[in-house]
């Protein structure tokens, strides 16, 4: 029911006088639905219905020092890779009493960090925020928060706080060792927007690879700080191939990038996989469909939203801030035909 002059005034007594239980029971009801009887909860949620309260939510946070919002701080709302966090976000979160609230940072730490203070000021139930790599006064407000904080998108066993995600350094490594065993030799890097993750990425790949100077070559690594896209993979291909025409394959740092790559490497009639491998990162839908598929590092996107919710709110049914969580999902590395042939192990 729309809430309006007439019922604007209506209490959390009003409420519990409608349900015939006690103010409190209705108070657990909306805040904390699973401890109440299914009985009581129904009785509480008809009064709701027919009185039409709406819960006061600045009031709720002084009484319980918190409000209901979980606040999320991402770095993109248009790169697809943050659609499926949030996904799992919002699906674990459906039929629990808290909802969502997003902040945008835009790849800008400072803005992380107003982001952060304006949060922890609105009291929030608790905060999801992505990445390791905040500036210091980001670090000191999340370590000192009064609410679980749970950072996602990444995982360092020796970096403080809470962590669920997966070693992009080792991702990079997993990449550069499947190529190389594919018998490439003259392997590249493209990159784009170059945040920590993706630099963790190819700090793996060069690690990887750097015991063999014919294997790898600073002259194929070809980066920009541009946003990813298919179109800007065709133009870090064209790059590469014209600093190093040798180059035999590459890694990409996300399969945009590496889809364009596979598109300008086809109107230039290089063979996939025979003379040239990709190799792309994310594992996005439409990669399992190209022609030939993209080889790509499978992340746990969804997971990662999910497993965050879940921690914050068993926190918050215990100890808030007695949170302690570090949660390495790892990643897959999905061979497809972009990097193996059929009825070969490896590129001759």
């Amino acid at each position: 029911m729309r809430k309006t002059k007439e019922n604007s005034s209506i209490t959390l007594i009003d409420v519990a006088n409608a349900a015939g239980v006690s103010a409190i029971t209705v108070s657990r009801a909306l805040r904390t639905p699973h401890v109440v009887s299914a009985r009581s909860r129904q009785k509480v949620e008809a009064a709701v219905e027919k009185l039409g309260y709406v819960p006061d939510a600045a009031a709720s946070a002084l009484a319980s020092n918190r409000t209901d919002i979980i606040g999320l701080l991402i770095p993109s709302l248009s790169n697809s890779v943050f659609s499926d966090v949030i996904r799992g976000i919002y699906d674990e979160v459906e039929d629990k009493p808290y909802s969502i609230q997003i902040g945008n940072f835009r790849y800008r730490p400072l803005t992380e960090e107003k982001l952060i203070r304006r949060f922890l000021r609105q009291k929030p139930a608790g905060l999801i925020v992505s990445g390791l790599d905040q500036t210091k006064v980001s670090k000191d407000l999340l370590l000192s928060a009064s609410c679980p904080v749970v950072q996602i998108m990444d995982f360092d066993e020796d970096a403080a706080g809470n962590m669920i995600g997966f070693s992009h350094f080792q991702a990079g490594a997993a990449a550069a060792r499947h190529l190389r065993d594919q018998g490439y030799r003259r392997i590249g890097f493209l990159g784009a927007r170059m945040d920590p993750r993706t630099q963790r990425r190819l700090a793996g790949f060069e690690r990887e690879l750097s015991n063999d100077d014919s294997l790898f070559s600073p002259d194929r690594v070809v980066v920009t700080s541009a946003s990813s896209s298919v179109t800007l993979g065709t133009e870090l291909l064209s790059e590469l191939l014209a600093r190093a025409p040798d180059s035999d394959a590459i890694f990409c740092n996300n399969d945009d990038l590496a889809i364009g790559a596979l598109l300008e490497a086809q109107r230039r009639g290089i063979r996939i996989p025979e003379d040239f491998g990709i190799c792309g990162f994310n594992d996005l839908e439409m990669s399992k469909h190209l022609s030939p598929g993209l080889t790509s590092i499978s992340t746990p996107r969804y997971e990662i939203g999910s497993k965050a919710v879940s921690a914050i709110v068993s926190a918050l049914s215990s100890d808030p801030a007695g949170l302690k969580t570090k949660i390495d999902l790892g990643f897959e590395l999905t061979p497809r035909g972009s990097t193996v042939q059929k009825g070969s192990a490896a590129k001759l």
